[in-house]
């Protein structure tokens, strides 16, 4: 199913973007993906990208690391900083320092060349059903525990008043621990409940998102108070006192 629907209710197709500079590869995931329903735009280069996501608004991007000019990385970081688009990158290399820094940099998911076809639409899928739920079951109400507070209809966390930016993955995952407070996730069931997926990921992106969230929200990121390891099984959010 590529379809979303628009604030009127009606079905419109979900839109893709393809930033590879490898013509040849380009052009097949364009029709692969246009063959499943979605409407694919092709960016080669890094400045052509963001162009075309400030223009068109796409509902996921796929995105080279190795690009002419503005590499993925940069791509990413910047797309971050005003969308919540999911990210799927892609890579030649393998290698986990590009995998930790895509994750630090907001991607939602990776991909190493060479990939199956069908394999990156399972995951584009899997992504989309998952961001569409976020979005639509979302509770009308505002989650706090001392000085912060998760506001889950508007998407913003505030921590002693002031507005604490997280990237879309973040926020996903400290809501949904959040959400269920004192109840132990495993990592592969948080991959699962946020990413949308438990076979393709890796555990690590947990432990990065994880990282990140005790930086930004905790007076001691070392002995974190809020969102607790419970170890050999996972995480936990803190209850209330």
């Amino acid at each position: 199913m590529a379809d979303k629907y628009n604030q009127g209710g009606q079905t419109v197709k979900q839109k893709i973007l393809v930033v590879e500079d490898e013509k040849t590869l380009s052009k097949v995931l364009k029709f692969n993906f246009e063959r499943e329903g979605f409407i694919t735009e092709i960016a080669f280069t890094g400045e052509e990208a963001l162009e075309k996501i400030e223009k068109d608004a796409p509902d996921l991007i796929v995105l080279d690391i190795m690009l002419p000019g503005i590499d993925g990385f940069e791509v990413c970081r910047r797309v971050r900083k005003n969308h919540d688009i999911p990210i799927i990158m892609l890579t030649a290399k393998g290698e986990d320092i590009d995998k930790v820094l895509g994750l630090e940099l907001g991607a939602d998911d990776y991909l190493t060349k060479p990939f199956n076809p069908r394999e990156l639409l399972a995951r584009v899928r899997a992504i989309l059903r998952r961001s569409a739920h976020n979005n639509t079951d979302n509770i009308k109400k505002v989650i706090k525990l001392d000085t912060l507070r998760i506001d889950l209809l508007q998407r913003k966390v505030y921590l002693k008043n002031k507005q604490v930016d997280l990237t879309a993955k973040e926020f996903a995952l400290l809501s949904f621990l959040a959400s269920n407070p004192g109840q132990v996730f495993s990592r592969e069931q948080l991959l699962e409940q946020v990413w949308g997926y438990n076979y393709y990921g890796d555990a690590r992106t947990v432990d990065v998102h994880i990282r990140h969230l005790r930086e930004k929200l905790e007076l001691d990121p070392k002995n974190p108070e809020m969102i607790l390891t419970v170890w050999g099984v996972g995480y936990k959010f803190r209850e209330a006192r």
